[in-house]
Order: C-alpha cells, then sequence, then structure tokens
C-alpha cells in the first residue's frame, strides 16, 4: 500500500485503533455504504453536519432521521442499535469493575444512562467499603425541568443493600450541566441523611450533553 495515500477508516481502524479515528470515520464504519452519488465517507459526514453532533445524531427519531433525504430504515436501526449497545457496554463494564477506578470512568457510565433522557432522572450507585459498584439505580424521574428527590428513600435504599457510600447524578435534559441553587440544596440534604447512618455520599454529577459538572470537584462535598 502506498503509504503517501490516506487511509481507509477501516484500515486505518487496523493500523493506528480505534482513538485515531474522527467521528465521521467511526460513522462510517458502523453505516457501512453510502447512497447512490454519495460514497459512505461524504454521508456520514453530512450526517453529523445536519445534525451537529454525535449525541444529537444518535438519539434522533425517526421522523428527525427521515429528514436526511435517501436515509432508510436500515441506516436509522443500525445508529439506534449502536447507541443501545454503548449503554449496555457502560452498564457491564460499571457492574464487572471491582471498583469506579477513576472519576472518568463514573462520568463516561453516566453519560451513556442520563444524557439523552427527555426528562430529568435521579439516579444513584451504591458502593462497597472499598468503593466497589453493589448496585446502580434510576431511583426518581421527573419532568423537563424538576425531579422530585426523597433522601429518607435514598437512605433506605442504601442500607437495605448494606452500601459503606454512594454516588448520586442526575441529568439535564435542557443540555447544560451547570447545577442549579436546588441542586445544591439537595445535596446538602441527602449528604446529611446519610451521615446519621454513616453512610459517605461521595459525589453529585450533574449530566448535560458531552458535559458533567461534579459537585466534588468544585468543592461542594
Amino acid at each position: 500500500m502506498d503509504d503517501t495515500l490516506p487511509l481507509r477508516p477501516r484500515e486505518k481502524l487496523l493500523r493506528l485503533g480505534a482513538k485515531a479515528l474522527t467521528d465521521d470515520e467511526l460513522l462510517a464504519i458502523f453505516l457501512r455504504t453510502g447512497k447512490p452519488g454519495v460514497n459512505v465517507m461524504t454521508l456520514a459526514n453530512r450526517l453529523l453536519l445536519h445534525f451537529g453532533s454525535l449525541h444529537a445524531l444518535l438519539t434522533a427519531d425517526l421522523p428527525a432521521f427521515r429528514e436526511v433525504g435517501g436515509i432508510g430504515l436500515a441506516k436509522y436501526t443500525q445508529l439506534n442499535a449502536i447507541a443501545e449497545l454503548s449503554r449496555r457496554y457502560h452498564r457491564s463494564r460499571a457492574m464487572e469493575k471491582q471498583a469506579l477506578l477513576s472519576p472518568d470512568m463514573t462520568r463516561e457510565f453516566l453519560q451513556s444512562q442520563l444524557a439523552e433522557e427527555q426528562r430529568e432522572i435521579f439516579m444513584v450507585i451504591f458502593l462497597d467499603n472499598q468503593n466497589r459498584v453493589i448496585h446502580h439505580s434510576r431511583m426518581f424521574a421527573g419532568t423537563l425541568a424538576h425531579v422530585e428527590v426523597h433522601p429518607r428513600e435514598i437512605v433506605r435504599e442504601a442500607m437495605r443493600l448494606n452500601a459503606a457510600a454512594l454516588i448520586v447524578a442526575h441529568n439535564h435534559p435542557s443540555g447544560r450541566a451547570e447545577p442549579s441553587k436546588s441542586d445544591r440544596f439537595l445535596t446538602e440534604r441527602i449528604v446529611k441523611c446519610c451521615q446519621l447512618m454513616d453512610i459517605r455520599v461521595l459525589d453529585h454529577l450533574v449530566i448535560g450533553h458531552g458535559e458533567t459538572v461534579s459537585f466534588a470537584e468544585r468543592g461542594w462535598i
């Protein structure tokens, strides 16, 4: 092969690894084929430009997808399957790892679970005394802009699971991860309730579209 020529996405992946690929190159591999008069790389690039981001593309509903001319149900189902596979991978990874070894691992998991939700979801990850995941649960679900959370229910579930620590998280469907005053007040209530039962609250993460704010990193916990 002439090394001066650009590598095709599959060849580039095999030679340099998946992390070396751009978003449109990765997308082209999954799409596999283009459409009449449009090669697969051009199609991948057009899809990303049309939707604005991978997140928007992989969470688009069928009517929005059909606005892109010449894209059929087969490719729509392919991309939906990719998104769901990613979510299941992160769920499996979180449960199989001996511990949540890094903040990045926690962020990836929570982004995969919450970033595309259209209403606020409050999730709790229950951990043992070595920070190994015991269980994770979507404990409360709300509306587009609010979710009602009951700290006592979180403590009750932690005690039932014999959890020593927990990480709480919720999403902002607007896409902006900046915590509100009510988010901070709620976190203080959860921490106080958990302290009564000697349960540590390690972090509260607010999930937006591709961004995450950590209360622990800001010194709020």
